[in-house]
C-alpha cells in the first residue's frame, strides 16, 4: 500500500448545485469544489448521498467527476462509485481512474440485505478497477452492516483501505483498532464528529462543511490533534446543524444553510421534498446563529 493515502483529512461530500428546472449548474460546482479547497478542506467527495447521485442521469454522473477533477484535481477527488450491481459499481470505479481520482467510496450491495459472502464479493469485485476503496457502511439506510469484524477482514483481503463509519456507535472505533490497526477510520456522521476523532478517526468525510468550511475544519483538526479546549465549545456550537446530517431531510437542511450562509444550496431533485415549516425554521435558526457567532 502506498504511503499516500488520499482518503485523510477534511473531505466534504458535496452537496450538487441545481438550477431552478432542476439541471445541474456545473460551473457552479466546479465554483463550490474550488471553494472548499480554498477554505481548508483536503478534497470532495463527489457522488454521495449528498450529491443526489441516485436522481442523475448516467452522463451527469460522469460530468459530475470530471467537473470536480477539473477544478481541483484528481488527488484531492474520491467519488461515490454505489450501484445496484457490482459490475456497474467496478465501471464507476474505473471510471473515476480514467478521470484521475486517487480513491472511490463504495457502499456495500444495497438493493437487498446482502450477506458476509456477497459483501466480500462485492468490495473485491470492485478492487479490480485498481482504485483504492474506502468502504462506506450506512446500516441505517443500506440494511448491510459493515462491523468491525467483516471490515478487518475486507481489509486483510486486501479489498479496502479505509471506512467511513456511519452507523453512529463510536465504540467500534476501539474495536475496529485491534482487529485492523491498519485500516483507516473515517467520521461519517457529522454529530459524532469529537468522539471519533478523539479515537483515533484519520479523515472526516463531511456535510456541514459545504455550509460553514472553515469552522468545520478548525473543529476537525483541534479534535484531530486532541485539542479538546478548543474543540469542545465550537463542537457545542455547531452541534445543532451537525445532528441534521444524520437525519433523512439532511440533504435539504445543508442545502438550506448554504443557502443562508450566501452560497447556493437550491432545489433537490424528487422525491426528496422541501422541509417542512418547523424543520426550515429550525435550520434556519441554527445557521443565523452560527452566522452571528462568527462561524461562517
Amino acid at each position: 500500500m502506498t504511503e499516500h493515502r488520499p482518503w485523510r483529512g477534511v473531505l466534504v461530500a458535496t452537496a450538487l448545485p441545481l438550477n431552478d428546472d432542476l439541471s445541474v449548474n456545473f460551473d457552479r460546482y466546479a465554483e463550490h469544489c474550488a471553494w472548499l479547497v480554498d477554505n481548508g478542506c483536503d478534497g470532495v467527495v463527489p457522488n454521495g448521498s449528498l450529491g443526489e447521485y441516485q436522481v442523475l442521469t448516467p452522463e451527469e454522473r460522469a460530468r459530475v467527476v470530471e467537473t470536480a477533477v477539473a477544478a481541483i484535481g484528481g488527488e484531492r477527488v474520491m467519488p461515490g462509485v454505489a450501484a445496484y450491481g457490482s459490475a456497474e459499481s467496478r465501471r464507476w470505479a474505473e471510471q473515476a481512474g480514467e478521470a484521475g481520482c486517487g480513491a472511490v467510496m463504495l457502499l456495500p450491495p444495497n438493493a437487498y440485505r446482502a450477506d458476509e459472502r456477497s459483501v466480500l464479493a462485492h468490495y473485491a469485485e470492485v478492487a479490480r478497477s485498481g482504485l483504492p476503496v474506502v468502504a462506506y457502511n450506512n446500516p441505517i439506510d443500506t440494511k448491510v452492516d459493515l462491523v468491525p469484524e467483516l471490515l478487518a477482514r475486507l481489509h486483510g483481503e486486501g479489498h479496502i483501505q479505509a471506512v467511513k463509519e456511519f452507523s453512529g456507535d463510536v465504540r467500534r472505533a476501539y474495536r475496529l483498532a485491534e482487529l485492523a490497526p491498519e485500516l483507516d477510520l473515517l467520521i461519517g456522521a457529522d454529530d459524532v464528529l469529537l468522539e471519533l476523532a478523539v479515537a483515533g478517526a484519520k479523515g472526516w468525510v463531511a456535510g456541514y462543511p459545504n455550509a460553514l468550511p472553515r469552522a468545520s475544519v478548525e473543529l476537525y483538526r483541534a479534535a484531530a490533534d486532541g485539542d479538546l479546549d478548543a474543540a469542545l465549545p465550537l463542537y457545542r456550537q455547531l452541534h445543532p446543524l451537525l445532528r441534521w446530517d444524520s437525519q433523512v431531510e439532511f440533504v435539504q437542511a445543508i442545502k438550506l444553510s448554504m443557502d443562508v450562509v450566501g452560497r447556493h444550496g437550491g432545489p433537490c431533485r424528487p422525491p426528496r421534498a422541501t422541509l417542512l415549516p418547523a424543520q426550515e425554521a429550525a435550520v434556519r435558526a441554527a445557521t443565523e446563529k452560527a452566522v452571528a457567532a462568527g462561524l461562517a
